[in-house]
């Protein structure tokens, strides 16, 4: 099965396609969200044979991989109530069921995750799990515009480095951008990780990036998968391209409310693993597994089957966020992070002009 993990940028900034053994955590964009750059689609009158179908699909697919059976149960009973009952036989727009059958699944779960999208373009059965030829064209070409990610990589003042993430791209374009943004860090005496505007991404680049900032292998999660009947471990690899940073210097990530999915999983498992000190807002609260199922022609819905179980907390984020460890706001995150910095860096700085220097600074961000 065609997995991988992340609510991505976008269903175009980094695609549909199966990632091997990984999961993905949500649509590409966030919950509710199409791709970027898509162009608007025309909506499709429906009839009820269609509409049928569309249910009797989101119902086969739940029962099938949802990660969580029991909650299958309740809502396949609350639809098929609901059918009974006529609750949708007014429906007669494509859209317009896609959207309300979204509304109905994270309501009754509060899974972000779960979401039916419609499609103008006909629907291939071989796209089950994975990108239309059109959206994957989409998506390598938004890779190659958001540089996989990599938003900025830069030094501030007192030699502290700042990395900043828009999403976790794939392993194979991030490799020699992840060793050249850590060579370039690699000198100095403490880091900002910026995830305040990533929205998920491929867990492979998440543990690719991570293992930069670890000392040795360090089990990062696991994920559970109910479909499959298996858990995947996740850890550090033993070994990087390039210049290691390691856990000796200050490290700290900054978060948002817009922070998602495979973000969320990597400030999760820095700040459980006690390799980083999380600045922000409450994350966005989407953990879950999965991939896009084809139901119709012209429909499709992300299930999520997999959920991460950390290796400390034995739970994850899910609905509840990555907690901060200094709550602030996004827009004073990196002003907090970089005062906590220099009160940790003044106390034993020796030249006496310097040490002037960083007090002042603390004073201005206090």
């Amino acid at each position: 099965m065609n997995r991988r993990t992340g609510i991505f940028v976008a269903m175009a900034a980094l695609g549909m396609a199966g990632l091997g053994s990984v999961a993905v955590l949500a649509w590409p964009g966030g919950p509710n969200q199409g791709p970027p750059h898509e162009p608007p689609q025309k909506d499709m009158a429906i009839d009820k044979a269609a509409r049928d179908a569309v249910l009797e699909g989101v119902i086969a697919k739940l029962d099938r991989g949802y990660v969580f059976p029991d909650k299958a149960v309740a809502i396949e009973k609350d639809l098929r109530a609901r059918m009974a009952h006529g609750d949708f036989d007014a429906i007669d727009s494509a859209q317009g069921l896609a959207e309300r059958l979204t509304d109905l699944l994270q309501g009754t779960t509060s899974d972000k995750h779960l979401e039916v999208r419609y499609f103008e373009q006909a629907i291939p059965a071989s796209a089950d799990g994975g990108p239309s030829p059109q959206e994957q064209a989409a998506e390598d070409l938004h890779q190659k515009q958001v540089n996989y990610g990599f938003a900025n990589v830069g030094r501030l003042h007192f030699n502290i480095g700042l990395l900043e993430l828009h999403a976790f791209g794939r392993p194979q374009h991030t490799a020699e951008r992840t060793a050249a943004a850590m060579s370039l860090l690699g000198d100095t005496d403490a880091l900002i990780v910026d995830l305040r505007e990533c929205h998920g991404g491929d867990p492979d680049t998440v543990m690719q990036v991570a293992s930069y900032l670890f000392d040795q292998p360090t089990h990062l999660n696991d994920i559970y998968f109910r479909d499959e009947g298996r858990t995947e471990q996740r850890w550090t690899t033993a070994s990087v391209t390039g210049k290691r940073y390691g856990q000796t210097r200050p490290l700290y990530v900054l978060t948002s409310g817009e922070t998602a999915s495979g973000c969320e999983d990597f400030a999760y498992a820095l700040k459980n693993a006690g390799c980083a000190r999380i600045v922000g807002e409450v994350t966005a609260g989407a953990a879950h597994a999965g991939s896009p199922q084809r139901l119709t022609e012209h429909f499709m819905m992300f299930v999520p089957s997999g959920r991460p179980i950390n290796p400390v907390t034995h739970g994850d984020w899910e609905g509840t966020g990555v907690i901060p460890d200094i709550k602030t706001s996004a827009k004073k995150a990196l002003d907090t992070a970089q005062l906590k910095i220099l009160q940790g860096m003044v106390a034993s700085e020796r030249d006496p002009a310097r040490k002037d220097e960083m007090q002042r600074s603390i004073g201005e961000l206090q």
